[in-house]
């Protein structure tokens, strides 16, 4: 019998099969290049593995090949003739996701967590901003997030990959400086881990530290492969202080380099909504953006994302059609009916129609009910930032400074340095 790095045992008497999937399941877990590789040679070696299937489905699911993935984890099911309980639980997890089954997914991760918490590659469904918890569109869905993370800390002490995603949890949930040291354990255990280098780089943000961050992100590229999972949005994190710091020229070479449509190997997803922000906050701050980046943004988002039902990518979407002046588009996201924070998509898309319009009423209007509590949209607190940003924005726009200084004080106070270029517009 052999096992996974976590002391889990593994139905495959193979020792090659076994470390190709250990190897495999740490491309997923710290979110490097060579996760799709390794398990297809874990299940070459062994095709009987049934967890080794499932895991390549996971691959196949950050490489953006639902096809494939489908194909994996039925591959999977086929395979469990005489499985564990744990890996007859494992095969299932996967199979609720790959047939969007989001809410019992999210339900059967918990359950099997608790029975069987160091099942790592199961646990990380629930966890991070764009996890099950995460997109679930229910309110507190941050302070479930961190009782989940919280809840596996006996098992995994100094783990590298518990201490980046649990760091993360603390991150999202107020409590940055603790989230920062947590991140320099995890790498310190195991500096290539992209998970910690990319929350690292949230808690800098939200501690205020750019140019701290910007530095840093800078030095710890150099070492990633650009096919990784992360290394668009680590641009954009980086982008975001080159915008800061008025570098137009880092700026759009990171924006080319691995962020805007067609530049890089990001999920459609990360693609659409980094985009989309970059180009906005980038206009927010008095840039000229052309008129073909959102044209061309615009285009890709109707690819991708055709039909309402991914809200965070929705909202993003909604502002490139906006932006773009597609109507029609934004016509069916400003009347989606689908989508675990529809209710909040359909708001936000009229708003960014009176934004565009240059209509600051109707903007503010239609965007103020949703600020309550737009964290049901998932992602994290800097990516939602570009609603904070658009609200004060709005704000100073029907001349209420006042109130949107008391906003940035008492919503976002990182944001103050934002608010306070906006005003000079």
């Amino acid at each position: 019998m052999q096992h996974d790095r976590y002391g889990n045992p593994l139905s495959t008497a193979s020792l090659d099969a076994a470390l190709a999937y250990r190897d495999g399941v740490d491309h997923i877990l710290d979110a490097t290049y060579g996760s799709v590789d390794a398990l297809a040679r874990a299940v070459a070696l062994d095709p009987g593995f049934a967890l080794g299937h499932a895991a390549h489905a996971r691959a196949l699911m950050y490489a953006a090949d639902m096809a494939g993935a489908k194909a994996a984890i039925a591959a999977a099911e086929v395979a469990l003739d005489g499985a564990t309980d744990r890996e007859i639980s494992h095969v299932k997890a996967f199979s609720l996701v790959l047939s969007g089954q989001a809410p019992a997914a999210r339900e059967h991760v918990l359950a099997h967590a608790t029975q069987w918490p160091l099942d790592a590659l199961i646990a990380q469904l629930n966890c991070q901003v764009f996890g099950l918890i995460g997109f679930s569109g229910r309110p507190g869905r941050e302070a479930e997030m961190l009782a989940f993370t919280s809840a596996l800390a006996p098992n995994y002490g100094e783990d590298w990959w518990y201490l980046s995603v649990h760091a993360q949890s603390l991150c999202e949930n107020g409590q940055p400086e603790a989230a920062l040291e947590m991140m320099e354990r995890s790498l310190a255990l195991h500096n290539g881990n992209a998970n910690a280098s990319h929350f690292k780089a949230h808690a800098l943000y939200e501690t205020g530290q750019s140019a701290e961050g910007r530095t840093y992100l800078d030095e710890w590229m150099l070492d990633y492969d650009p096919r990784g999972l992360l290394h668009g949005h680590l641009s954009w994190h980086a982008a975001l202080w080159a915008l800061e710091q008025g570098d137009d020229a880092a700026f759009w070479v990171l924006y080319d380099g691995g962020v805007g449509p067609g530049t890089g190997s990001s999920l459609p997803i990360n693609v659409v909504t980094d985009a989309a922000a970059l180009l906005w906050r980038a206009e927010m701050a008095g840039w000229s953006i052309p008129a073909e980046r959102w044209r061309t943004l615009s285009g890709y988002a109707a690819q991708v994302f055709p039909n309402p039902g991914q809200s965070f990518a929705d909202f993003h979407a909604a502002l490139a059609h906006a932006m773009a002046g597609d109507g029609d588009a934004l016509a069916r996201l400003a009347e989606a009916e689908v989508g675990f924070a529809a209710d909040l998509v359909r708001p936000v898309a009229t708003a960014w129609g009176h934004v565009a319009r240059r209509n600051w009423d109707g903007a503010l209007q239609a965007m103020t009910p949703v600020m309550a509590d737009h964290a049901r949209f998932g992602g994290s607190r800097a990516q939602r930032d570009v609603l904070e940003l658009t609200w004060m924005m709005i704000l100073l726009r029907l001349g209420r400074g006042d109130e949107a200084r008391r906003a940035a004080a008492t919503r976002r106070p990182v944001l103050i340095r934002a608010e306070h270029a906006m005003e000079a517009l």
